[in-house]
């Protein structure tokens, strides 16, 4: 009789706690402890469902992680893999259910639009893209070079230390903040390139995409306004047509990339380093683009404007001159620049 009634005790002690935890588990999986506020999260890019919980917890959106994971692992198990980087806004008391179901969604993309300027070079678009929080530069560098993509003038890329300068499109991008890492910015600009040179293919050159590329590069360092452009094509590729000393282009500009710097005025010294960049040095082409041309600099590369120019200069006004002889082209360094 005794054990019997204390069987009784012990069963309905038994029975009120597994109903009191009941209780409490329906009340923390319907939302009822967690705070009633609008909150949002941020979900990084290849961040798992672990660190997610985490931030859920911290921001108050959940009472419990690990009734959470339990519950989500039994019931929405499917769900918690793919879950897509942004921000997610989550509104007042909410059940669990309702939390994975928002996290399901679309999220909340915070975007960043940049410009990346023409003739900018590879170096100078890895500290934009860093300076914009999008990847380091490290980061870019290396997603530069591993050449992974599916470009349709990939065969072209004849630069081994630097294989994509010159053919990462200079415009301007809207990239999603957290979903967005330095392949995808690669890939997106790489795209632009293809779209702008497949419009120029029907312009008949006896110039590889390379080299179009490399001395519209050098065309885009040195042409301020659009008429320039053609006009300082005509006299690269008047001089590029030569076999004596006028074959070498002589562009500052080329120096200025072995300097990684942009010096307004070279000593004797800059016009002599040896580097297959330096056209002071070396006749034709330099070994490669030196910059990244925009779509002006590429159509003077095809299209140069027939003149028999051999010369040009910068006015103190960053105005261009151009000459067809020695003798001029001293008398407008004479009249222009001392």
């Amino acid at each position: 009789m005794e054990i019997t009634k204390r069987l009784k005790i012990i069963i309905i002690a038994l029975v009120s706690v597994i109903l009191i935890f009941s209780l409490l588990l329906a009340l923390e999986i319907n939302g009822v402890y967690t705070k009633n506020t609008d909150k949002s999260i941020t979900v990084l890019k290849g961040e798992g469902f672990y660190n997610i919980t985490d931030k859920l917890k911290e921001e108050g959106i959940i009472g419990n992680k690990g009734i959470f994971k339990v519950y989500t692992r039994l019931f929405y198990s499917d769900k918690t893999s793919n879950i897509k980087p942004g921000t997610y806004d989550f509104n007042g008391r909410m059940s669990y259910g309702k939390i994975i179901d928002a996290l399901g969604n679309n999220p909340r993309v915070a975007t960043v639009t940049i410009t990346v300027p023409e003739g900018y070079e590879l170096r100078e678009i890895a500290a934009l893209m860093e300076k914009n929080g999008l990847c380091t530069k490290e980061e870019f560098y290396e997603a530069a070079n591993n050449l992974k993509y599916d470009f349709k003038y990939k065969n072209q890329l004849k630069n081994s230390e630097n294989p994509l300068e010159g053919f990462l499109f200079p415009d301007t991008y809207v990239f999603e903040k957290e979903a967005t890492g330095a392949e995808l910015i690669i890939k997106t600009m790489l795209k632009r390139f293809e779209e702008i040179y497949s419009g120029l293919e029907s312009i008949k050159t006896d110039y590889s995409v390379y080299e179009i590329i490399t001395l519209a590069s050098v065309i885009e360092r040195e042409a301020m306004y659009e008429d320039d452009f053609y006009k300082v094509s005509s006299v690269f590729h008047n001089r590029l047509k030569r076999d004596d000393h006028l074959s070498y282009l002589q562009s500052c500009a080329t120096v200025q990339y072995i300097l990684k710097e942009r010096k307004t005025v070279l000593s004797i010294a800059d016009t002599k380093i040896d580097s297959p960049y330096n056209t002071y040095k070396y006749p034709g082409l330099p070994k490669g683009p030196i910059a990244s041309p925009g779509a002006l600099a590429i159509k003077a590369a095809l299209s140069p404007v027939k003149s028999d120019y051999l010369y040009f200069l910068n006015d103190k006004d960053g105005k261009l001159h151009f000459s067809k002889t020695l003798s001029e082209h001293n008398a407008k360094v004479n009249k222009y620049v001392n």
